[in-house]
């Protein structure tokens, strides 16, 4: 037989399908917000299957929609508008920093109370990150890492995922789609925020009742 070195294992802890595809999700969108969607990015999230039961709800169906956009998105179109929207000179068109949408400042006390938040949790932002922590792509993978866990630790109960999420993400995140959702320069990040908004608005409610 040959000799080849085994390849490092990711672990992935036992999760209930409802779980696995909350997490997946927060994955994707975490990695839609992080920086412009790469060509590999647009082709994995169009590669992925439609939801058969689109009929059943908004949900499938925005879902289906942003599945479709990726498959026909320019790499570099999307590069373009995420800079637009994301990054620009001084201020930017949409802000994505929790801080903006609850303080009306950057770096303000929500920060404080989110890195309070995260320590106790054992988590904190990697010393090579250029990202604040209050981005909604870094609460994204927050969110992905409680519920799913990692190759160091487990996942988390319900209680701490619905506080953290209540505190760091439901209270803005709405009107962070909304402003994507209505800003003129938005054509691929548009079914982005759409999925978004929707997937929140389920986070909030299967977790308000657990």
């Amino acid at each position: 037989e040959p000799n080849v070195a085994s390849a490092p294992i990711a672990l992935r802890h036992p999760l209930a399908p409802e779980d696995r595809a909350r997490a997946d999700f927060y994955a994707i969108l975490a990695a839609l917000f992080a920086d412009a969607p790469s060509a590999q990015l647009l082709a994995t999230v169009g590669a992925t299957d439609l939801l058969e039961d689109a009929e059943a709800g908004e949900l499938p169906l925005a879902w289906n929609r942003l599945v479709a956009a990726c498959r026909v998105m320019d790499p570099e179109a999307a590069r373009q508008e995420h800079t637009d929207l994301f990054v620009g000179t001084g201020r930017t068109e949409v802000n994505l920093h929790g801080s903006h949408w609850r303080s009306g400042f950057m770096m303000e006390k929500p920060l404080v109370e989110l890195r309070r938040d995260l320590a106790a949790l054992g988590l904190g932002r990697k010393p090579e990150s250029t990202q604040v922590e209050d981005h909604i792509s870094a609460l994204f993978e927050t969110m992905r890492l409680l519920i799913e866990g990692d190759s160091t630790r487990s996942p988390v109960n319900l209680s701490i995922q619905r506080g953290f999420f209540e505190t760091h993400i439901g209270s803005w995140v709405f009107d962070l789609c909304t402003a994507l959702k209505n800003c003129s320069l938005a054509n691929f990040y548009r079914p982005v925020a759409e999925f978004a908004e929707l997937f929140m608005a389920l986070e909030r409610d299967s977790l308000a009742i657990e």
